[in-house]
């Protein structure tokens, strides 16, 4: 493949990708791997118990051995590709706060554990995708530290935003700490990006990790960062792996970011706010007060007009290289968000993995985990406890049906409300129909189905009880009306 067209067209592995985001702290401590365990009695670490509340501060001692040791899980879901939130070594559980983005975490297992993570998902076919953090770094990031220590005589004077002397990095309440940070918060300093040296120093991190093997960067907060440096960043990734992945966490409209010289896709979390506040049927914790992530009640027609005009707004091949996401370590659960009703969660999930681009599951969807607003949502996995909802089955069931009919993944579906509360997605050969309501026996339109194919259909349910016929949806169920699996369109 030419550099030209790496660096406009995203990766062709995208589409056919399943991503599931993983934050370290809270998603697995290792417990069987040799090397973990004696790593862990050598350091007398002392973690929060297991399942503390997530307000509290502090580590409660997930790594990326522990990762390992879920592969065989997260595979058995059906995922192909991790998204973990940021791995760099820092004093912050989230880790948001980084002070060397050349090092893995020795909380984490360090960069032992990293190369045997990445070496693992590469021999079963997956792919890992890290957070980069390049608009902020934290108050012990070496340069920052610097110029606490050496005030207006550091070198390093230009890499930062300095409005006076000296410096108070823990100001008291009212006063201020002297520097540009992000959202006021005096742990984050804002980079200079005008200065030459910062850009070329974070470009060398990207590259760093793009050399030792990642497939992609997801970049966070990149509308604070002069978009020339995305530019820069996105030549330089392509230069080291022309198949790399690079996703922006941008939460509104995101055309600028996608016209190929910057970004392949973002966080699509339109696709997951809307289908939420759908799915609910009038049932919507709206307590969180977000405009990027409204939360208020939709009907299909509002539904999918959002849908249209998110989609209308990109080139097919970058709807296809999207990260498409119901939740996310920044928002409520999805399941908070539906006040708990793991049915119209199902009907949720099956919305996202319907639409083109790469379906991402937030860890703990599958477990019925329901953490409220962020740092809530951020629990820890409740491995070897009851489970408040399994979802596993549903998820497989859902991305085994991706994985039947290409159409989902390449082009995506035709949609149509139907009555008040149903909708129904066509392509040749293919009708998905879902039923939101908690009450109401919904019939699909069979003129509308009749559009799908002029084939007879076979029936397959997708959640909820089965109706009286094929076209009659129970509350809370979906359908799949397809020419059968060995017909044109069903299989790859």
């Amino acid at each position: 493949m030419a550099l030209s067209d790496a660096f406009a067209l995203p990766p062709a592995w995208v589409p056919d990708a399943v991503v599931y985001q993983v934050f370290p702290d809270r998603f697995r401590r290792a417990g069987v791997t040799p090397i973990a365990s004696q790593q862990r009695q050598v350091a007398g670490l002392q973690w929060q118990p297991w399942g503390s509340d997530p307000m509290l501060q502090g580590f409660q001692g997930g790594d990326l051995w522990g990762v390992i040791e879920s592969l065989d899980h997260l595979q058995g879901l059906g995922v192909t590709c991790l998204y973990l939130t940021p791995i760099f070594a820092s004093a912050a559980n989230h880790r948001y706060h980084a002070y060397d983005y050349l090092k893995v975490d020795p909380l984490l297992g360090g960069d032992q554990a990293f190369d045997a993570l990445l070496a693992e998902l590469h021999r079963r076919g997956m792919r890992l995708i890290l957070d980069g953090v390049f608009n902020h770094c934290g108050r012990g990031f070496w340069a920052f530290h610097h110029l606490l220590e050496n005030g207006i005589t550091s070198p390093y004077r230009d890499w930062f935003h300095i409005h006076h002397w000296p410096l108070h990095p823990y100001p008291r309440t009212g006063e201020s700490c002297g520097y540009s940070c992000w959202w006021n918060d005096p742990a984050l300093p804002k980079f200079n990006h005008a200065h030459p040296p910062v850009q070329d120093f974070l470009l060398q991190v990207g590259r760093h990790w793009l050399e030792r093997g990642i497939d992609g960067w997801r970049l966070d907060v990149p509308d604070e960062v002069p978009s020339g440096f995305w530019i820069s960043f996105r030549r330089m990734a392509r230069s080291v792996n022309p198949e790399a992945w690079i996703v922006g966490e941008i939460w509104g409209d995101a055309v600028p970011w996608l016209q190929g010289d910057q970004f392949d896709g973002v966080m699509n979390y339109r696709l997951g706010w809307s289908s939420l506040c759908w799915a609910a049927a009038g049932r919507l914790s709206e307590a969180y007060n977000n405009p990027q992530y409204p939360l208020e009640p939709l009907d299909a027609d509002a539904l999918l007009a959002i849908w249209t005009a998110t989609q209308d707004s990109c080139r097919p091949e970058v709807n296809a290289a999207q990260l498409n996401l119901l939740d996310s370590h920044d928002v409520p659960r999805a399941l908070h968000t539906l006040k708990g009703d793991a049915a119209a969660l199902r009907l949720a999930l099956l919305l996202l993995i319907l639409q083109p681009g790469a379906p991402c599951i937030y860890y703990g969807t599958e477990a019925g985990l329901r953490g409220g607003e962020e740092p809530e949502c951020r629990e820890a996995m409740p491995w070897g406890q009851p489970w408040p909802h399994d979802l596993c089955s549903a998820i497989q069931a859902f991305l085994q049906l991706r994985r039947r009919f290409p159409i989902l993944r390449k082009g995506g579906l035709c949609w149509h409300p139907q009555g008040r509360d149903g909708l129904i997605g066509l392509a040749p050969g293919l009708a998905v129909g879902l039923n939101r309501s908690r009450q109401r026996v919904l019939t699909l339109d069979p003129q509308l189905v009749s559009q799908a194919s002029d084939a007879t259909l076979d029936c397959e349910l997708l959640s909820g009880a089965a109706g009286p016929s094929p076209l009659t949806l129970s509350p809370q169920s979906a359908v799949l009306l397809s020419q059968g699996t060995g017909g044109s369109g069903c299989s790859d």
